[in-house]
């Protein structure tokens, strides 16, 4: 898959999530053999009025190409203006959110909204288009709502603009993240246009990222919530992928090991206060359907520091295997 100029060899991409996909999450995961990644969503504004946290948003590490910073917004030339300067980091793409569903977007005309205005979406994709070097890439939902599903005709209007890709989630915005993803959507989406495809919505299992590209024909897979907790889906799934052979699930001491590496360079990355508190909803996914995790969650939302973490996680393991043998 090529998105402009750029050779994408491993078509698995994890989904920018806010409060989620930041630089530690997203070093792991490529390590974990996810292929394409994405910042967080940023705001097109936040970065004109030099937002503290949106520049933070924007720290990339050279290891994690290719990737792409994600952009939202609903001016055409503020977008402009600002993807002209973020493609001066080290990215190589730019990426526009037409699919966030979050009500505080929405209400401004952003994210998922824009698909309600096809004119719009040309002018801002023809504008970015015409003043960057780099390819442009854009998101986009099935539609609004039930009665303005329209991800066909945003598609191509995206693709005549300029575009050089395009993910597809197949949930309107009214569904949020709930009830079943349409691929079909993608798959007409597919059909409709000759820029790489990229398929978002329900891929929980390598099997599922299987199924999606044989039933739509999309070029690549998008993976979300599936990877929260879970960053060995992107190895598993490219391995399967490749030889349709099912690699085990992590152990639970792979698991624990895992997350206190991903608490150390939280940590290093965001500081002790802001950094462990962030990562009690990493501890929360990473045990998600383990036995005897009552007790541990209720102490995890109460560490203050990476000793705490380490020492409460450590003693849990040894319970677990305890528990595993009696």
């Amino acid at each position: 898959m090529k998105i402009g100029s750029v050779e994408i060899k491993n078509p698995i991409a994890l989904a920018p999530m806010a409060g989620v996909t930041d630089l530690p999450f997203r070093l792991l995961c490529k390590e974990m053999g996810c292929g394409l990644l994405y910042t967080e969503m940023i705001s097109a504004k936040g970065l004109l009025y030099e937002n503290e946290k949106t520049h933070f948003l924007l720290e990339i590490d050279p290891r994690e190409r290719p990737i792409g910073v994600q952009l939202f917004g609903s001016d055409p030339n503020i977008l402009a203006h600002m993807a002209q300067k973020v493609e001066e980091y080290p990215i190589d793409f730019i990426d526009l959110n037409m699919g966030c569903p979050a009500p505080k977007i929405t209400k401004n005309k952003e994210g998922s909204a824009l698909m309600l205005d096809p004119p719009l979406v040309e002018k801002i994709v023809s504008t970015i288009t015409k003043q960057i070097r780099k390819p442009l890439t854009v998101k986009i939902r099935k539609g609004f709502d039930q009665e303005h599903i329209n991800a066909v005709e945003i598609a191509k209007i995206v693709e005549n603009s300029g575009a050089s890709a395009i993910t597809i989630h197949g949930r309107t915005r009214d569904q949020f993240y709930s009830g079943k993803a349409d691929w079909d959507v993608i798959r007409q989406v597919k059909e409709a246009v000759s820029i790489p495809v990229i398929g978002n919505g329900d891929i929980q299992t390598p099997e599922d990222g299987e199924k999606m590209m044989e039933e739509t024909g999309c070029d690549g897979i998008m993976i979300g919530r599936a990877a929260q907790g879970n960053p060995w889906i992107f190895e598993r799934t490219l391995h399967y992928l490749q030889t349709g052979e099912l690699l085990p699930m992590p152990t639970v001491e792979e698991k624990i090991t895992t997350a206190l590496i991903h608490a150390k360079n939280l940590i290093r990355f965001k500081g002790d206060y802001i950094g462990i508190r962030e990562m009690r909803k990493h501890v929360t996914w990473y045990t998600k359907g383990l036995s005897h995790t009552a007790e541990l969650r209720q102490s995890i939302n109460h560490v203050h520091s990476y000793e705490e973490l380490e020492k409460i996680l450590m003693e849990y393991l040894n319970i677990f295997k305890n528990s595993s043998i009696q």
